[in-house]
This record gives structure tokens, sequence and C-alpha cells, in this order.
């Protein structure tokens, strides 16, 4: 019987895939070897190797997966394809461009644009603010987005499934980094959806005061052991809130997106209103100094002022829910991440020019805004929109956060119950109640500080895989069909990564010690249960044995 090893020696060069897809003098000797031991390894990397090197012993995952070699692997395009049409695993496709591009400005017009955009004006014990220069913070942290939506455009284009950067991660540079960017991405998300519930409840308890009502404290804030006031129980309207878009989330992703799509509109009256009222009132004079604290000020604000922005990406993570992938999830990337750029250089250009600095609400920044101005009645209607605006981005967010889930388990790197869905509603109900109930928890107990620190960049990481994703899957799928094409490859990819990285060294060192301990849990738990349960390497086992 022949090797493995003389099985490949014809096949040099050749990129990873089924072997069942090759010709020529490997395919005549499929009969003679085990052909599906092939499965799921990268060919190209063999011609660098000593035949000897290779095993005969198919048993052992592959050709030679020993367990320095096993987060390495990666999974073919096919494959990832397959698995989400697999009737256990399938999603509904009910998403269109314009429900796509709703769930992305669902996603990034919210807490960011309606509490952060004071700290980043003013600055805090750990960082300079920007003052006026925010203008330019938000382009900088925009142009770093756009060029990252433009690889994950590409990458959503040919692996439209959902999972997001995780899902590139494992199709491009192996099962190791894709765990590392799918357990960042659930940080992303998750610390995101409890910072954004605990915001959606302090501007519903402003509303209910404005209205003459008014929730008793302890039910509005977390226990006194978790930070909160004395006698406080816990913080009731946030956990409510997350509770209710579980719900919803369960119902179905169609449902979902059509709320969103509401809230969408809304909150893009709220804010051309803020911008149409308040542009008349700008005083030139408050924009002096500009860059009170320089660019460094600048940088420190594009740091945080990038959480804004962040919820483009969860666009990726609904592709598998989408009518026409190809076309609509590049449309929804895009398109969304545009407008909220330019409505949020009006709107820093407003609030700069409405107030001084020194007295611009770190809380309630935009409303306050108008109050100070004399514009009270302006001023509650845009906390209505920010309570409308920040529920969207909640429903997204988790949206994003399951959906992560639900691709790491359909992967068996985290628990295969995750994947189920919903004979009648077609979502993963196990992972959206899972989810829900930790954030609703987390939301009324504990608060949660730096929160937008520890999304950015953990998204910052992300966004660095999929760049280098995506050159290297121009280099190893070079004739893949792609229905968007990455323009100025690879100067994209490259310019995003060193921006990334640029506004990463910007993030307090507080934030850096939080990502690297929470990095090492995820290596320990890839170690503990990943690596051993993880379907990729399941699948190559059981064809090893069945081959003996």
């Amino acid at each position: 019987m022949q090797s493995i090893a003389d099985c490949l020696r014809p096949s040099y060069g050749r990129h990873a895939g089924h072997v069942h897809d090759l010709s020529g003098p490997f395919r005549q000797s499929l009969p003679s070897c085990s052909c599906d031991a092939l499965l799921y390894f990268d060919l190209s990397q063999m011609e660098s190797q000593p035949i000897d090197s290779i095993t005969t012993n198919p048993g052992a995952v592959g050709l030679r997966e020993t367990v320095s070699s096993r987060p390495f692997r990666t999974k073919p395009i096919d494959q990832i394809l397959a698995d989400a049409d697999h009737p256990e695993h399938r999603l509904k496709k009910t998403l269109t461009a314009w429900d796509l591009t709703a769930l992305g400005i669902g996603a990034i017009i919210g807490t960011g644009i309606f509490v952060l955009i004071g700290t980043a004006i003013v600055g805090d014990a750990h960082r300079p603010g920007a003052g006026p220069g925010i203008i330019l913070s938000f382009i900088l942290s925009g142009a770093t987005c756009a060029l990252a939506a433009l690889c994950y455009a590409e990458f959503s284009a040919m692996i439209p499934v959902a999972g997001s950067a995780y899902t590139f991660s494992y199709a491009t540079l192996g099962e190791f980094l894709a765990w590392l960017t799918g357990w960042n991405l659930i940080l992303e998300y998750g610390v995101a959806c409890v910072a954004v519930a605990i915001g959606w409840s302090g501007y519903f308890n402003k509303l209910l005061k404005l209205a003459g009502l008014e929730l008793p404290y302890w039910a509005t804030n977390p226990p006194h052991w978790a930070g909160g006031p004395e006698g406080s129980v816990a913080n009731f309207p946030a956990a409510i809130i997350a509770l209710l878009v579980t719900v919803l989330l369960v119902i179905g992703i169609k449902e979902s997106a059509r709320v969103a799509g509401l809230i969408v509109l809304l909150k893009l009256g709220v804010i051309l209103f803020f911008i149409a009222v308040g542009a008349p009132a700008v005083k030139v004079d408050n924009w002096t100094p500009f860059m009170p604290n320089g660019f460094e000020g600048v940088r420190a604000a594009a740091a945080i002022i990038f959480f804004a922005y962040i919820g483009f990406d969860a666009v990726s993570t609904a592709a598998e829910e989408a009518r026409n992938p190809q076309r609509d999830v590049p449309i929804g990337i895009i398109s969304s991440l545009a407008i909220c750029m330019v409505l949020y250089i009006s709107v820093a250009a407003v609030i700069t020019g409405l107030v001084p600095v020194s007295q611009i609400d770190i809380y309630a920044p935009v409303a306050e805004a108008l109050n100070l101005v004399g514009f009270k009645w302006g001023a509650a209607i845009v906390a209505f929109g920010a309570v409308a605006g920040i529920t969207s981005v909640l429903v997204v967010m988790m949206l994003g956060q399951i959906r992560v889930f639900f691709a790491m388990s359909r992967d068996q790197l985290l628990s295969p119950g995750l994947s189920k869905v919903h004979p009648t509603f077609g979502t993963p109900h196990r992972a959206t109640i899972l989810t829900g109930v930790a954030i609703a928890i987390l939301s009324a107990f504990f608060q949660i500080g730096e929160a937008a620190d520890m999304t950015n960049i953990g998204t910052f990481f992300a966004f660095v895989l999929v760049c280098v994703g995506v050159m290297l899957l121009r280099y190893t799928k070079p004739d893949h069909p792609r229905p968007f094409r990455l323009p100025l490859m690879p100067l994209v990819p490259l310019l995003s990564i060193a921006a990334c990285l640029y506004l990463m060294a910007g993030l307090p060192w507080t934030t850096w010690i939080r990502f690297v301990v929470w990095t090492i849990i995820g290596i320990l738990v890839y170690a503990v249960y990943g690596i051993k349960h993880s379907k990729l390497g399941t699948q190559a086992v059981k064809s090893g044995s069945s081959s003996r």
C-alpha cells in the first residue's frame, strides 16, 4: 500500500482543500491511500517539509496532527459553507440590504454619540480630552473603521455565514487564532451589551423624571457591595430591557431587524433635529483652542470614541441570514458606516460650538448642550431619541454576541447545544437565552467601569486579524469567487492594521492588563476544552480511523 507521503508527491504546491477536488496523478492514486485523512490539510505548506516528517498514520488527525500542530489547522471555505447549510444549524434567510444597513446604523448610533462623546471631549483621569478637536478624532477613528470595513466586506461576500471575524480567521489563520478572535469578540459584544443596558437605564430614568415620575434609588442602582449606594438592590430597568431584547431575538431575526429599522428612523430624525436646532446657535469662539491638549488628546479621544463606530461588524455576523449576502452584506457594512461617519462629524462640530468645553456634561452631553443654550424642549426630544438609539444598539450588539456563540458552538469549540436552532422561529434560542440572562444579571448587579476601553481593544484585535486574513486568502485562494474585491490590495489592509495598532497604543495601560488576563483565560479554555472537542479535529480522526 502506498504511503500518504507517496500520494502527496505529485501534488506539491496545491492549495488547501478536499482531495476529491484534485485531478491528475494525485487523483489516480486515491484508491491506494487514505484520502479523507487529507481533509482540512494545507498542501501548500508541504513543499518545505521533508517526506520523513509525514506520518503514514491517518488516525492521528489528518497527516500528522501533533498537539503542537492542531491549533494551526484551518477550515476550508467549502466546509464552512456546508456546515452553515446543515438542516440542524440552518438559519432563516430573510434580511435585505435595507435590513442590514438598518442593523448597522442601529448598532453604530447609540451610546458612543449620546454618552461617550462627552468624556472624549473633556477627558478624564486616564486620558486628555480632545476639545473641539473631537472632530478630528471622529475622522481618525472613522477612517480606521472604513479601512477595516472594506476587508470585512470582501470576507463577508466570500464567506456569508455567522461568526464574523471568528469565521474569517478560521478559514485563514488557523483554529487557535480563530478561537482567540471569537473569545475577544465575546468580550467586545458582551461588555458592550452590559454597558449599553446600564446606559439605557440611566436615560430611561431621566425621561421618567421629565415626566414627573421617579423610580426609587434602590431599584435603579447595583448593590452596595458592587459599588452602588447603600441600601440599593439592583438596576432593574437594565435587567428588564436586556430580557425584553432577548425575547425579541428569540422570536426572529426579521422581527428584530424591523424593530431596529423603525428605531433607526427615529434616532436619525433626532440627530438631524439636534443638528438643525443647534447649528444656528454655534459660536465659532468656542472652537478656540481647537486642540487644547495637542494631537495626543485627539488620538486618546479617537481611541475611546472608536466605540461609537463599533457595530458595522455586527452586520457581517448576520450574513448567514441575508437573502443575497454576496451583494447586500457589503452594501450594509459600507453604507451604514458612511452615513454614521457624516452624522458624527456634524454632531461633534455642533456640540463643541454650542457650549465651551468646560461646560460639557459627560453623562448626557448632547441633550444637556441644548438645555444650556435654552432649548429645554429640544433636550427632552434628544433624551427620548437617546433611549430609542441605545435600545437599537442593544438589539444588534446582542445579536452579534449570539451569532459568535452560535458559530463557535457549531464548530464544537464551545458546547454543541448552543448551536441548536428553534424549530419554529429558526433562531439559535439556547445561545440567545444564555446571552440574555447573563447580560441581564451583569447589568443588574455590577458597575462596568471603563467598558468602552475593554470593548475597543477586543475589536481592534479582531480587526487586525481580519486584515491579515484577507491578505492571506488572496494568496492561498487567488481564484476563489469574490463578489466584492477589496481595492488597492495590500495597501488598504496594511493601513488598517497600522491605524488599529496606533489607536490601541492610545488606550490606558489598565485596559491592556485586563485584555491580557482575558486572553490568558481564553487560552486555558481552548487548551482544556476546545482543542479536544473541535469538530475539525474530530472529523479528521473519524476519517482516519475508518480508512484503516
